[in-house]
């Protein structure tokens, strides 16, 4: 039979060095106890009441033994694995006089969260995280429950010192990103440090960059769906988001929902999503393109059917194409700006109106405003919002290629834009990867 000490010993060891375990140790004259667990996921109030007041009532070592042994949510030691998979779940482990007891402390933090805002999916779960950074923890841990789980703190801003944790699974992430985090962390010269979106704008040549290289989510799972790729996970103290890092294209195409649903509907949903985010790159361009440079590629039927929409016209078409994208922006922001419960409505009602009124007024053309909703709703297609506003500049790049040089300045646009990205690393992860480098193993 094992000692409690060398049971002890092998659950530190299989634990990785984290914040929120705790061993701690209570002592009389008379009697000694240590306690094992996790914070984040173990109740401690649960540990107060039923261990340390009774521990201190009760003088003797002898009946405080026969307590333990008598409470109903404590359960005896079996196995090193079976005692390391409870503690990963929330119990807590107590040794005493040689003995190894199991107390049921476990915390349900889906009670304490509120349902996702941004991110939101028909299926799987729909609880997001909270401004509290225990109960974010926890909410991961709940899913995650691996003794590989490594959870390291920082600070940033040196008015606000904000707490950020970094949480990876040490067998998976990648050692080398790990250490440019922790370096960007430390490089960070900021007076106030809100939350973890700060980090878009405090990123290297950020003031400058177009797209994204952090991926923001409000999503539990999505969070340890990333962590078991080998990604790095932090969260802001405060803040009711995580960022994950180092994200690559694929990361900001992907929705929860891939996971949730059948094979072959996964995979139309995501096919779904890049020619959503093509159109809404190409199409404005394209249109204008096609109609003031080269008409031939349209069919007769349909391009006497645009130019006699076009007839009440009083500019080109790239003028036109502009009022309506620049119109469909401001009602975009609108809808964003409004109260939840008139956004809505007041956006649909403007955008039918303008519509309507700017084509029996001659100032658009009937295709249009076809064109214009196409593009709005490609766009929304994307899954995460930072990459859709970023779309929502990218087709702005190829419209005015488009208006110089055509559809040769289509074409030149896609490049510019596909080169842009193909420099673009995050944390020394190319941007357009498939699939992120793992750690060397020796």
């Amino acid at each position: 039979m094992r000692s409690s000490k060398s049971i002890k010993d092998s659950l530190i060891e299989s634990l990785t060095h984290s914040e929120d375990v705790i061993l701690k140790e209570l002592h009389t004259k008379e009697k000694r106890i240590e306690a094992l667990y996790i914070k984040t996921i173990s109740d401690e109030k649960i540990f107060h009441q039923k261990i340390l007041i009774p521990f201190y009532e009760i003088k003797e070592s002898l009946p405080f033994l026969a307590y333990l042994e008598s409470l109903p949510s404590i359960n005896p030691f079996e196995n090193i694995a079976k005692t390391l998979e409870e503690l990963l779940r929330g119990m807590t482990i107590l040794f005493y006089l040689d003995a190894v007891f199991l107390l049921d402390s476990k915390v349900d933090r889906n009670n304490s969260v509120l349902d996702t805002t941004v991110e939101t999916t028909i299926q799987g779960p729909q609880s997001g995280f909270s401004e509290s950074l225990p109960t974010n923890i926890g909410l991961i841990r709940q899913r995650y429950p691996e003794p590989s789980l490594q959870v390291e703190s920082t600070t940033v801003g040196k008015i606000s010192k904000t707490k950020v944790m970094i949480i990876h699974d040490s067998k998976l992430a990648n050692p080398d990103t790990l250490k440019k985090i922790k370096d960007f962390l430390s490089r960070i010269d900021v007076q106030m440090f809100e939350t973890g979106e700060q980090l878009l704008d405090l990123i290297k040549k950020s003031n400058r960059a177009l797209v994204p290289i952090m991926l923001v989510t409000e999503r539990p799972d999505r969070v340890v769906v990333n962590i078991a790729a080998g990604k790095i996970i932090l969260l802001v103290s405060g803040s009711p988001f995580a960022v994950v890092l180092p994200t690559v294209m694929k990361d900001f195409m992907a929705s929860m929902e891939d996971i949730y649903q059948t094979f072959w509907v996964t995979k139309f949903l995501q096919l779904l999503r890049y020619i959503g985010f093509f159109t809404s790159l190409v199409l404005p361009g394209l249109y204008v393109a096609i109609t003031s440079y080269n008409p031939e590629l349209f069919r007769v039927q349909l391009a006497l059917s645009i130019a006699g929409s076009r007839t009440g016209v009083p500019y080109p078409s790239f003028i036109e194409v502009t009022i309506m994208l620049i119109m469909m922006e401001m009602l975009t922001e609108a809808s964003i700006r409004l109260p939840k419960a008139i956004g809505p409505t007041a956006t649909t009602v403007g955008g039918l109106i303008l519509g309507q009124a700017a084509t029996e007024a001659g100032l658009v053309s009937n295709i249009m405003i076809i064109i214009t909703s196409t593009v709005a709703i490609s766009n929304f297609v994307v899954p995460v919002n930072a990459f859709s506003f970023t779309l929502r500049i990218m087709k702005y790049i190829v419209l005015a290629l488009a208006t110089i040089f055509g559809l040769v300045g289509v074409v030149v646009g896609l490049m510019i834009i596909i080169a842009y990205m193909v420099k673009l690393d995050s944390f020394g992860t190319p941007f357009l990867t498939l699939v992120q480098s793992k750690p060397n193993k020796e």
